[in-house]
């Protein structure tokens, strides 16, 4: 700043010296064109932005004029008082003292790991796992880590539902109805099981009248062929509707199968059925033209079929494969002129298998 004070204060000199070369006439057009330019400025600024050099040479210039003109310029005696506050404050002013050292971006990126691996764990459960680590990091930090990345606070977070889907999805069922209209506006109903570590769906049956004992006669069918086959399921995940009453809990209570309700208005809570019904629509159904019950029947027989032994499925990161599939074998690459396709309801369904 000092060496544009200088600079600045050169070329005032200099500008000055110049003018005792012109004539008065020439001076007082100038200064009569100066002030109307600053008029103009002042108009569309009336708060400019100083330097500190600008302000110097201005805090001088204003002394040499006479009283009544100071209080016309941008600088005015209280401007004048005010940046000598200013540079008293600036001199006394004390050095803010360091504060905590930065968080490295690695140590961010693990903190929000272990929040988002471990749901239930606060911001000190954080802080002590890090001290175990080697890593001293303070609990207030963590929290504004947390919050400035969008994870909520662990009561938030406790996602117990999808925790018990994970931990329980070998023993899990779940239980759903969807609705078909046929070419006649008749409206069928189709009720399934899908099991949701497999994802391998169970047809129970189509009615164009699902009464509660229609239910309860297609829970004792599939309760039966469970308990036949020594079953490994604990729980089965069913809506609220009405059709499921005492006498459809009491059958898969028989076979010590636990019902596990959904909350009202929660489609998501069933979600693994609510998927299948949606490939089942978007594949099937709403492509064909059913004709009555036993079209119906036959129709989703088929996909079924197709859905459990051939077609890849999306879930769990494309791990998971078909339901029949052998999941401990990892297939050897078919040659591309050996894979022959396979056509399921007149070519409205592909399989893809390499020749025998």
């Amino acid at each position: 700043m000092s060496v544009r004070l200088v600079y600045r204060l050169f070329g005032q000199v200099l500008s000055w010296l110049a003018l005792f070369a012109r004539s008065s006439a020439s001076k007082d057009a100038e200064i009569l064109a100066l002030r109307h330019e600053l008029a103009v400025l002042r108009r569309s600024n009336p708060r400019p932005r100083l330097s500190w050099p600008d302000r110097a040479v201005l805090a001088g210039l204003a002394r040499m004029l006479p009283k009544a003109l100071r209080v016309h310029r941008i600088v005015t005696p209280a401007t004048l008082l005010r940046w000598h506050r200013k540079l008293i404050a600036a001199r006394w002013r004390q050095p803010k003292p360091p504060g905590r050292p930065p968080i490295s971006e690695e140590l961010t990126t693990f903190i929000l790991r272990l929040a988002r691996e471990n749901r239930t764990w606060g911001a000190v459960r954080i802080q002590g796992e890090l001290r175990r680590l080697g890593h001293r990091v303070a609990a207030s930090t963590i929290r504004k880590i947390l919050r400035a990345n969008g994870v909520p606070p662990s009561t938030h977070r406790n996602d117990t539902w999808r925790t018990f889907l994970h931990a329980q999805a070998d023993s899990l069922l779940a239980i759903d109805f969807f609705h078909v209209d046929t070419v006649t506006l008749k409206r069928l109903y189709v009720a399934f099981v899908i099991e949701i570590k497999t994802r391998r769906v169970h047809l129970l049956g189509v009615t164009q009248h699902p009464t509660t004992a229609w239910v309860v006669q297609v829970a004792r069918e599939i309760a039966s062929d469970l308990d036949e086959a020594d079953h490994r399921f604990r729980h089965l995940i069913r809506d609220r509707d009405a059709k499921f009453g005492a006498a459809f809990d009491a059958v898969f209570a028989s076979i010590d199968i636990e019902i596990v309700l959904t909350a009202p208005q929660a489609p998501r809570m069933n979600a693994f059925a609510e998927r299948w019904i949606s490939s089942a629509r978007r594949e099937c159904t709403d492509r064909i033209l059913i004709t009555g019950e036993r079209h119906l029947r036959h129709v989703l027989d088929i996909y079924a079929a197709h859905h459990n032994s051939g077609r890849s499925h999306q879930g769990n990161r494309m791990l998971l494969w078909a339901p029949d599939d052998e999941p401990n074998t990892v297939p050897s690459p078919a040659r591309i002129d050996t894979i022959r396709r396979r056509q399921c309801l007149g070519g409205l369904l592909n399989e893809y298998r390499p020749a025998a």
